[in-house]
């Protein structure tokens, strides 16, 4: 079957992820390796409809291990939604040569790659975002870079809270899912996390919490708030009015997105870019590449799209057993 495959397209689609460049680099690199012609769309499926599309070799992923960001650009598709731009986009493939297509992205970017397969493009999703909200793997790219980024900035706020004996709310992101705030209430021992998945917009309790903890001789009160609650600018003023105490919000924004990948982004999004590459040379299409309770797997795209995910309810109660 491998002998089919002679040249296989790589894209990136939907938020850019710390990562992605490793990710096609593992592709480029391994289709190359096994005699494949590889060929890179620009933009996602916008540029794949405009055909943004170019020849890659070795050095066209040359140094781009460590950067941010994707080489390839990223955008989203309203006309890719359409069937009209399904068809118009399997029939680009074919006009360049494409038998079959690496998506780097998150369950947009699959949904496209799920429509492409059922038209007869071979393809093999690579979960790219930083919401770590691909319900069937346990590691997205692009999340642990992303994490430390907030991380490290939460640390700095906590820093001049802690000096002007403030309240702080700060917004991380994730509008449909509440990992990096969970992640980040552990790390930097906040006294509170606002969950897309768990918030009963009970206001009053944060403000209880708040004095409560005044009371008892803290100098600060941090906030991480996910994206998906926001509102942080209106609720630091709330929080002030109700309590007497100098509330600030910081919203850390696409920040997040970018910077140098961690180690473990660098390496995983290139065993998974790698691992893609394999299916396909396999003969096996409408996959999706997923790291699974410590071992790199494969789901077909349709299970993987009708699974859903939920905050870890272990990891959301080891945070309030943490909390003081």
């Amino acid at each position: 079957m491998g002998n089919q495959i002679k040249t296989i397209g790589v894209l990136t689609s939907g938020g850019d992820a710390p990562g992605m460049n490793a990710a096609i680099r593992a592709v480029v690199r391994t289709a190359i390796h096994h005699g494949l012609n590889v060929k890179g769309i620009k933009r996602g499926y916008a540029g794949l409809l405009k055909e943004e599309i170019v020849d890659m070799d070795g050095l066209s992923v040359a140094d781009i291990i460590h950067r941010g960001g994707t080489i390839l650009y990223t955008a989203r598709c309203l006309e890719f939604m359409t069937e009209e731009g399904q068809e118009k986009g399997a029939e680009i493939c074919r006009k360049h040569g494409i038998d079959s297509l690496v998506v780097i992205g998150g369950d947009g970017s699959f949904r496209g790659a799920q429509a492409l397969a059922a038209l007869g493009i071979n393809t093999v999703g690579v979960p790219g975002t930083i919401d770590l909200d691909i319900a069937c793997s346990d590691y997205t790219i692009g999340f642990d870079t992303a994490v430390n980024t907030a991380m490290e900035a939460i640390d700095k706020v906590r820093d001049t809270s802690t000096s002007h004996e403030r309240c702080s709310i700060i917004e991380v992101m994730g509008r449909n899912a509440g990992y990096i705030a969970l992640w980040c209430g552990i790390a930097n021992g906040a006294e509170d996390i606002l969950l897309p998945e768990r918030y009963d917009n009970d206001e009053q309790k944060l403000i209880d919490r708040i004095i409560e903890n005044r009371k008892r001789g803290k100098k600060h009160h941090i906030i991480v708030n996910a994206e998906g609650i926001g509102h942080s600018t209106s609720m630091a003023k709330r929080i002030e009015a109700a309590t007497g105490i100098e509330t600030r919000a910081t919203i850390l924004g696409h920040m997040q997105r970018g910077g140098t990948p961690t180690c473990k982004d660098r390496v995983y999004a290139s065993i998974m870019g790698a691992k893609a590459v394999d299916l396909l040379m396999e003969g096996r299409s409408k996959r999706l590449v997923a790291y699974k309770r410590g071992s790199y797997v494969d789901f077909d795209i349709d299970e993987a799209l009708a699974m859903s995910k939920d905050i870890a309810e272990d990891q959301y109660e080891i945070f309030k057993g943490l909390v003081r």
